[in-house]
């Protein structure tokens, strides 16, 4: 928690409010295969909480009341939940579009051979966190032989229909800077990527979506342990682009952790810091139901300068590419 503090003081960051709720980004528990610099979640192997069957039953409600156009499945790696394939399954049957933020490395797990076919079946959208199309430089963000278990789920998620051009199913990929520093021109880059993995593994994907690194968690005590963490900030207020304030994301995105309460992001989540619902100190799910969020305060703090800051951050990429 040390790294977050220096974030939990007032900002000057702008004032916002909700628009029309279309995203439900629900992170299913922090376990994860793998355990990268980067991540804001503080995800690995060895981390125990996972979201149980009432919490999902309540989501597939919310889901089921038809406010809500697309389910976000995060993680550490969402699939590691075992309820997943069944929330995936209730969520499409309702006709709700289904995202899956996979790691890729997940699919090739022992006793994951069918994952990928399953999310094939079910036509769940595919944002893949790949960081560079370097093997050195993946691999050292993530782990050794990560880039090359990257490379064969993706090779395999092309052969069952993801990214080609007579199919419906969508595959993007996620980058984010290996350091301190804003991501590059999505556009440019994304052109990069095509490129590189195609000709080097005839591998194709839809769009990149390049994401800022957030100064908590594990990247935040990166950068304090270093000593860079007040230049980041500064960085990211220099940075600061006030157009990227119409499309941040959580204007229309709800982020629940894996016991159900609620938060404007993902970020916020991980800084404990609740979503504003009438006097509800801490929002659950459960009070969704039947609530309109419009209007309602979003909570603002200093981390909110990564996602304004240059072409701006969201989980779908930059936001002045849009």
């Amino acid at each position: 928690m040390h790294a977050t503090l220096p974030l939990l003081t007032p900002t000057d960051f702008p004032p916002l409010s909700r628009g029309r709720l279309e995203t439900l980004q629900v992170n299913l528990g922090y376990r994860c295969n793998q355990q990268c610099q980067h991540c804001h979640v503080n995800a690995g192997p060895r981390r125990k909480e996972v979201m149980e069957i009432d919490v999902i039953e309540t989501i597939i409600k919310v889901l089921a009341s038809g406010q809500i156009h697309t389910l976000d499945l995060t993680g550490g790696a969402p699939e590691m939940n075992p309820h997943f394939r069944y929330l995936v399954s209730r969520a499409r049957g309702l006709g709700v579009h289904v995202i899956d933020r996979c790691n890729l490395t997940i699919l090739n797990e022992p006793g994951n051979e069918d994952l990928a076919g399953f999310l094939a079946r079910q036509n769940v959208e595919i944002i893949a966190s790949l960081p560079c199309y370097s093997a050195e430089n993946v691999d050292r963000q993530r782990g050794k032989g990560t880039f090359a278990r990257s490379i064969t789920a993706l090779q395999q998620l092309n052969r069952l229909g993801y990214a080609q051009a007579d199919s419906t199913l969508t595959l993007n990929l996620v980058y984010n800077p290996q350091g301190p520093v804003l991501p590059p021109d999505q556009e440019k880059l994304e052109s990069d990527y095509k490129t590189s993995l195609k000709d080097g593994f005839g591998i194709s994907f839809n769009h990149l979506f390049t994401l800022s690194n957030m100064p908590i968690n594990r990247f935040g005590s990166m950068l304090i342990s270093t000593r860079r963490f007040d230049d980041y900030m500064q960085l990211l207020r220099r940075s600061y682009q006030a157009e990227n304030l119409d499309n941040v994301m959580c204007r229309s995105l709800i982020s629940v952790d894996w016991q159900g309460y609620l938060y404007d992001c993902d970020f916020n989540q991980m800084l404990g810091l609740p979503l504003v619902l009438d006097n509800n100190v801490r929002p659950h799910i459960r009070d969704l139901i039947g609530t309109d969020t419009s209007g309602n305060p979003i909570v603002v703090m200093d981390h909110c300068y990564g996602c304004t800051a240059g072409q701006g951050s969201s989980c779908g990429g930059a936001l002045t590419a849009r």
